[in-house]
């Protein structure tokens, strides 16, 4: 970071009020900003008895998520089939109960750490700062068997998922409404309750149990696979012309806008409530800096994208075709320091704090 402030080629400087509403400056790129997913989760009156089922009342009375849509939204069709959450959460951990609609329930994968996303399976993201760095991914199968890993930053950004890590204090139980891997009969659903203790979420992470009103980055995805019944097992179905697996469907529940679920700012957001599940509704209050930090997210995405055009970064905003737009009277600037090689995008908020991203994808808030 010293270096890219002390080694510019130049410092380009906009205010919004002239800039980022044109047209042309979103042309292209809408689909990374369609709005995310939002839910407030409660805490829960008893324990929670990880049975796969959610009969308990505390589940009862906890709110179901939107149904998953495609990982590309509204472009692409709706699912085949239904999937859908809950939340809850206590002072020691963050629970998950994910019901998925499936007429053909399958899984053969057995041991810890196989790559279960091969299979069908349901998927938990977390990134409890969101900065879009040490974040973690649970996978987990129609057998119950678990693929956790830690990514110290996305695989856009040189990331390498850490397999090695373990969430020891994980547990998770599978219900199954059918006959599981028996293509004879017609199955309904299965579903998964899922522990997540908050202890586990500290590899390079400051994860304390949340406040009221704290705000997670969070997704959930469903991965779907083409099937065909061979000597009375499943297998995936393949293309003719290739040979291979047709592509899988990917189900989410805040869609990405594109097939790529390592893209943590484009999650949705959970908020944390004090209150009792059933004993109060609570308004989703999304942050004053997720409404600022679209316009660095921008700039990224374009830098990105005149990166492998050119080569090198843009070292003004003029360069990305960034454009002036005097329509707007918001008197928050936007500021570029760029090399060739990096660059710190920076919008000053209202409250005096600066909101930080760099070419690693990066985001910071830092208090003045």
């Amino acid at each position: 970071m010293k270096r890219i402030m002390s080694v510019f080629l130049t410092c380009s400087t906009l205010f919004l009020s002239q800039i980022l509403f044109a047209q042309t400056n979103w042309e292209g790129y809408e689909h990374l900003f369609a709005p995310v997913q939002t839910h407030v989760v409660y805490q829960t009156k008893l324990p929670v008895l990880l049975d796969g089922k959610a009969d308990e009342p505390d589940w009862q009375q906890a709110e179901w998520t939107a149904d998953f849509a495609d990982i590309e939204g509204d472009k692409k069709p709706k699912p085949l089939f239904r999937t859908r959450m809950k939340m809850l959460w206590d002072e020691s951990n963050l629970y998950l109960f994910a019901e998925l609609e499936d007429p053909n329930i399958w899984a053969y994968y057995d041991t810890h750490d196989q790559i279960v996303y091969h299979e069908n399976d349901i998927e938990v993201f977390i990134d409890p700062d969101g900065d879009t760095h040490n974040y973690y991914e649970y996978e987990v199968n129609a057998r119950n068997t678990l693929f956790d890993l830690f990514m110290p930053l996305p695989y856009r950004n040189g990331g390498i998922a850490i397999v090695s890590w373990n969430s020891e204090g994980f547990q998770c139980a599978v219900s199954v409404d059918g006959t599981l891997n028996d293509p004879t009969d017609k199955d309904k659903k299965w579903s998964v309750e899922m522990k997540i203790p908050f202890a586990d979420l500290r590899a390079g992470e400051h994860v304390q149990v949340p406040f009221d009103g704290q705000i997670w980055k969070i997704n959930f995805s469903r991965v779907q696979w083409r099937t065909e019944v061979v000597n009375g097992k499943y297998q995936k179905m393949k293309d003719p012309s290739t040979g291979r697996p047709w592509p899988e469907y990917n189900w989410v529940w805040s869609p990405t806008g594109l097939i790529n679920m390592h893209y943590p700012e484009r999650w949705g957001m959970i908020q944390f409530s004090k209150a009792k599940v059933g004993s109060e509704l609570v308004d989703f209050e999304m942050p004053a800096d997720e409404k600022i930090a679209k316009y660095l997210w921008l700039v990224y995405y374009k830098q990105q994208n005149f990166r492998e055009k050119n080569k090198r970064y843009a070292t003004n905003l003029e360069e990305l075709k960034i454009v002036r737009n005097p329509e707007f009277s918001d008197a928050l600037k936007i500021n570029l320091i760029a090399t060739k090689l990096q660059f710190t995008v920076q919008i000053e908020a209202k409250d005096g704090a600066v909101l930080s991203l760099n070419e690693t994808g990066l985001f910071r808030r830092i208090q003045k």
